[in-house]
């Protein structure tokens, strides 16, 4: 097992660090946003980690070929909240949530079908999201362009509230007009813990969900006794 102090980093600090603007990831270092590279790919939304160059790294940086680029926009009437369930690495992840009238800061990436099939392989595999198409929407790129549908992960599990209640807002994600509490990861896990196990210290917790497969699994059978499903139509793509 990694470093007790890694284990616990790498879960309380999701969805780690973000740019402010576009960028184009690749394995020696961010370049400038092109949206030349933009050509022949499939957008395809990125609400949680999946916007940090660390998390794509993870996921790509095995083949320095891949550069993708990543496009801050803003999405009306929705929010990244906190899903119900635990990541293999200890964390809380997002989730998108149809949410009417606010406007959530989050990011396109556009993928190339080498680079979709990575993707999709990690979000797909464990069964907490769902690949879908989503139509009719107001997604404003930061170079002024439109976006009325777009590619999404979307979560199998529901947001994770208090007895069907509102979701809990991830507070490292902006959005204007939110109307539910927001938390950082680390406080969304001690709401987890206080929940399903409140007798274990908040770090043995954490390191007990990364090291111990069956309690993640009981955990998040816990969570989901009263998620909330994700209310947008969408078609399940694939």
């Amino acid at each position: 097992m990694r470093d007790r102090a890694a284990i616990l980093a790498a879960a309380r600090n999701y969805p780690y660090e973000i740019p402010a603007s576009s960028y184009v990831y690749s394995k020696k270092g961010l370049l400038d946003f092109d949206p030349a590279l933009r050509e022949t790919r499939t957008p395809v939304l990125a609400i949680g980690s999946n916007q940090s160059p660390a998390r794509l790294a993870q996921k790509f940086g095995h083949d320095a070929s891949h550069v993708i680029p990543v496009q801050r926009a803003e999405l009306e009437d929705f929010d990244v909240v906190y899903s119900a369930h635990i990541s293999r690495y200890g964390a809380v992840p997002a989730m998108l949530q149809h949410a009417p009238g606010a406007r959530v800061t989050i990011a396109v990436t556009w993928l190339d079908d080498a680079q979709l099939e990575i993707m999709n392989e990690s979000e797909l595999s464990a069964a907490n999201y769902s690949f879908a198409l989503l139509e009719n929407l107001v997604l404003r790129l930061d170079d002024g362009d439109e976006v009325e549908r777009v590619h999404a992960y979307v979560s199998s599990r529901g947001h994770l509230s208090a007895g069907g209640g509102p979701p809990i807002g991830l507070a490292a994600i902006p959005c204007r007009g939110r109307r539910c509490r927001s938390m950082s990861t680390a406080e969304a896990l001690e709401v987890v813990r206080e929940r399903t196990a409140p007798e274990t210290g908040a770090d043995d917790f954490v390191i007990r969900l990364v090291s111990d497969d069956s309690f993640r699994h009981e955990v998040i059978r816990r969570l989901g006794e009263d998620a909330v499903p994700f209310d947008y139509p969408h078609r399940l793509v694939g």
